[in-house]
C-alpha cells in the first residue's frame, strides 16, 4: 500500500478519496486553485499545494505542476477522481513518465475507449452488442444528413470524444439537423478539444443501465449494475442500484457482456460500461446496447458500494499498489437497494441553469451518507460544476431506500443559492417513479408537475413571512406582541405580505389575496389548522423555510436601486456568470419570438438565449468573447410602440 499519494481534483471527490486514505493510514496531498484557497478538500488533506488560477487551464487541467507537486511533495501515485485530467491518456504517460504510479487504468485502455466511434468497433469484435448508427471518419455535414436519415429519425448526435451530455443533441426532424449539428461540434471542440460527431439510432423509451467493472490488468469482475435513467439534459440526476426489473438472467448477460469489454482492453481499475436499454416492453436480454465506457470511477459509485459492501476507492488503491482483485465474481452480492440523489446550485424553472453564490447555510441529516465539498460559508463558483452534494440513502427494499431518500432530502437545508431540492423531492414522489417506471424522458415529460406550486408552497411562504417578521424568535413567542405593531405590511425584495397578529402564537398572513391563518407552539407550526414539518432558519441572507417546499425570503435593502427597471421582455439578460459565446443578430435585425439571439457559455455547457417576443434589435450590448455576470444586458429590442412609429 502507498505511504502518501496526490488527489488531482477538487470538491467531493477530493474529500470522499480522503477518507478512504485516512482510514487506510495514507496520507494526502491536495491541489487547489486560486478558487479554492479555502475550500473543504484542502482543509481536511495533510498537505496541499497551490496550482494556479481559477479556470481549469490554469490549475486542475495542469498536468506538468500536478506531477511537479506530488514529486515536491513525496507522494508516490496520482489518484484523478472524475473528470479534468481523469481520462487524458497523456497525463498518464507522464504520470508514469516521473516515476509515479497512476490509480487508474492504463493509457492504452484509456485510448481504446476514448473516442466513442473506435470503441465502439472494439466493442463488437469482443462480441458486445452496440446500438445501430455511423461511427465512421467521414465528418462532412451533408454525408453526416444522409447517415441519419438512412439510419432513421429521431437520431442522436454525441461528440466522438464527449461525455456528462457535452456535444449531444436529439434530433427529430430532418430540418433541424444542421443546426444541432454545428451547435453539437461547437460545444464538443470547446469542452474536448476535438469536434468530430457520431450518429446513432435514438430509442424512443430508453433507460441508461450501467454496469461497474473492476479490473487487475489481466480479469476483471463485475459489481452489478446501476439504473441512470432520470437525467436533465442527458446528465443524470438520481441514480440507484440495482435496477428495478431485472432479472437475474439478464443482469449475467450485461455482466458477461462488460466484463468482456474490460478485459478486451486489459483493463485495470475502476470503470463503468454504459449501456442503453430498450424499456419499452420489460427488460429484455436481446434489447441492450453498448453506449460508452467511462475509465474511471463514476460520480454515482456509493449506490454500488451500498448494495456490496466494497469500498471502490480502497480497491482502486490495493490494486494500483500491486495487489490482485480483492474479491472473485462468486464473492460479490447484492444487498439491499441505495439511491443518490445529486443536490446542485441550478435553477430548475429556468431550464436548470447552473447557478451561483455564497451558502449562508447548510445543513445536511444525519440518517444519511453525505458526500460533499463544501461548507457553510462557501461559495459556489462559476469556475466549476456547481454541486453541493451527493445524498445517498440504503434500505432493505427499493421502496424503503426510496422513502427514506425522501426524508433525508426533507431534512436538507440549504441558503443563499437557487438549488433543485425541492425537484429532487418531486422526482422521489412521482407516482412512476416510486413504481420503477423509469426511462430518460420522464423528467422532460412531466417536468411542469415536478416544478408546479403547490398548496404547500403558500403555507411555507407564509411561514416564512412569520419568520421575516421576527415571530419565530422564540423572545418574541410568548406573547410579547407589543413589542411590534399587531398589523403591518412585511415586505422583502419581490414581493409584501399582510401580517396581522391575533393572540400570542397566532397570526394572519395575507399573501396575493389568499389568507393564511398560522399557529404555532415552540417549533410546531399550524398553517389553516393543518401540521407543518416545517423549520424556519434565519441566517445572515435572509430567511428560510425548510422541509418539503422550500421558500428564502430576502430582506429589503433601503439603498438598493431598482436593477429591474426597463428590463422585461425588450431586455436580454445573461442568466448566469459566462463567456458569450457568439452573437447571432445585429442592430435592426427583425426576431420572432424563440429566435436564437446569442449563445452564453458557463460551467462548461453552451445555453442558447433566445428572443422573449417578436421585435427589432434594437441594441446588441456584447459581442463575442466577452465575460459577463449575471444580469448583465445582451441584447435589447426595440419598445413595441417605438418599433411600431
Amino acid at each position: 500500500m502507498f505511504n502518501k499519494i496526490l488527489i488531482a481534483n477538487r470538491g467531493e471527490i477530493a474529500c470522499r478519496v480522503i477518507d478512504s486514505c485516512r482510514r487506510l493510514g495514507v496520507a494526502t496531498v491536495a491541489v487547489y486553485s486560486d478558487a479554492d484557497r479555502a475550500a473543504r478538500h484542502v482543509a481536511i488533506a495533510d498537505e496541499a499545494v497551490h496550482l494556479g488560477g481559477p479556470a481549469p487551464a490554469d490549475s486542475y487541467l495542469r498536468g506538468d505542476a500536478i506531477i511537479a507537486a506530488a514529486k515536491a511533495t513525496g507522494a508516490e501515485a496520482i489518484h484523478p477522481g472524475y473528470g479534468f485530467l481523469s481520462e487524458n491518456p497523456d497525463f498518464v504517460d507522464a504520470v508514469e513518465a516521473a516515476g509515479l504510479v497512476f490509480i487508474g487504468p492504463s493509457a492504452s485502455a484509456i485510448r481504446a475507449m476514448g473516442l466513442k466511434d473506435a470503441a465502439k468497433a472494439l466493442m463488437e469484435k469482443a462480441g458486445v452488442p452496440v446500438v445501430p448508427g455511423y461511427h465512421g471518419d467521414n465528418q462532412d455535414a451533408g454525408y453526416l444528413a444522409q447517415q441519419a436519415t438512412q439510419i432513421g429519425y429521431p437520431v442522436l448526435i454525441k461528440a466522438v470524444a464527449g461525455g456528462g451530455g457535452k456535444g449531444m443533441r436529439r434530433v427529430d426532424d430532418p430540418k433541424d439537423f444542421n443546426d444541432a449539428l454545428e451547435s453539437a461540434r461547437s460545444e464538443a471542440k470547446n469542452a474536448f478539444g476535438n469536434p468530430d460527431v457520431l450518429i446513432e439510432k435514438y430509442v424512443l423509451k430508453p433507460r441508461h443501465i450501467e454496469v461497474q467493472v473492476f479490473g487487475d490488468g489481466h480479469r476483471a469482475v463485475y459489481l452489478f449494475e446501476r439504473d441512470c435513467s432520470l437525467q436533465r439534459r442527458h446528465q443524470k440526476v438520481i441514480e440507484e442500484a440495482p435496477a428495478p426489473g431485472m432479472t437475474e438472467d439478464m443482469r449475467k448477460i450485461m455482466g458477461a457482456a462488460a466484463t468482456r469489454a474490460a478485459e478486451a482492453i486489459g483493463y485495470k481499475g475502476a470503470g463503468t460500461i454504459e449501456f442503453i436499454v430498450d424499456g419499452s416492453d420489460g427488460l429484455k436480454p436481446d434489447r441492450f446496447w453498448f453506449m460508452e465506457m467511462n475509465t474511471r470511477l463514476q460520480v454515482e459509485h456509493p449506490v454500488t458500494e451500498a448494495i456490496t459492501g466494497v469500498d471502490l476507492v480502497e480497491w482502486q488503491l490495493r490494486v494500483a499498489s500491486g495487489e490482485p482483485l480483492p474479491a472473485k465474481q462468486e464473492d460479490l452480492t447484492i444487498t439491499g437497494h441505495s439511491f443518490e440523489s445529486r443536490l446542485y446550485a441550478e435553477d430548475v424553472p429556468a431550464g436548470f441553469l447552473p447557478a451561483t453564490g455564497r451558502l449562508a447555510h447548510l445543513n445536511f441529516p444525519d440518517h444519511a451518507r453525505i458526500e460533499t465539498g463544501v461548507r457553510q460559508g462557501d461559495t459556489i463558483s462559476p469556475w466549476y460544476d456547481p454541486m453541493i452534494a451527493k445524498i445517498i440513502t440504503h434500505g432493505a427494499t427499493r421502496a424503503i431506500a426510496l422513502r427514506a431518500m425522501e426524508a433525508a432530502l426533507v431534512d436538507t437545508e440549504v441558503a443563499g443559492s437557487v438549488t433543485n431540492l425541492d425537484f429532487l423531492i418531486a422526482l422521489t414522489r412521482h407516482a412512476g417513479f416510486r413504481k420503477g417506471e423509469v426511462d430518460t424522458g420522464l423528467i422532460e415529460r412531466d417536468l411542469d408537475a415536478l416544478v408546479a406550486s403547490s398548496e404547500a408552497e403558500g403555507a411555507a411562504r407564509a411561514l416564512a413571512v412569520i419568520g421575516l417578521a421576527g415571530l419565530a424568535d422564540h423572545t418574541v413567542r410568548g406573547g410579547m406582541t407589543l413589542w411590534q405593531p399587531l398589523r403591518r405590511t412585511v415586505a422583502w425584495e419581490g414581493g409584501e405580505a399582510l401580517l396581522e397578529v391575533l393572540r400570542p402564537g397566532a397570526a394572519r398572513v395575507t399573501l396575493d389575496g389568499v389568507a393564511h391563518e398560522v399557529r404555532w407552539q415552540g417549533d410546531r407550526w399550524w398553517v389553516d389548522d393543518a401540521l407543518r414539518r416545517n423549520r424556519i432558519v434565519t441566517h445572515d441572507a435572509g430567511v428560510s423555510v425548510f422541509g418539503g417546499r422550500t421558500v428564502h425570503l430576502v430582506p429589503l435593502d433601503p439603498l438598493a436601486r431598482d436593477s429591474g427597471a426597463g428590463a422585461g421582455a425588450a431586455l436580454t439578460l445573461s442568466p448566469m456568470p459566462g463567456l458569450v459565446k457568439s452573437v447571432h443578430v445585429e442592430a435592426g435585425q427583425v426576431v420572432k419570438a424563440g429566435d436564437r439571439l446569442a449563445v452564453l457559455e458557463a460551467m462548461k455547457m453552451e445555453h442558447s438565449l433566445t428572443a422573449a417576443r417578436d421585435g427589432v434589435v434594437a441594441e446588441v450590448l456584447a459581442k463575442a468573447g466577452d465575460q459577463v455576470e449575471a444580469g448583465a444586458p445582451l441584447i435589447r429590442l426595440e419598445e413595441e410602440e417605438e418599433a411600431a412609429a
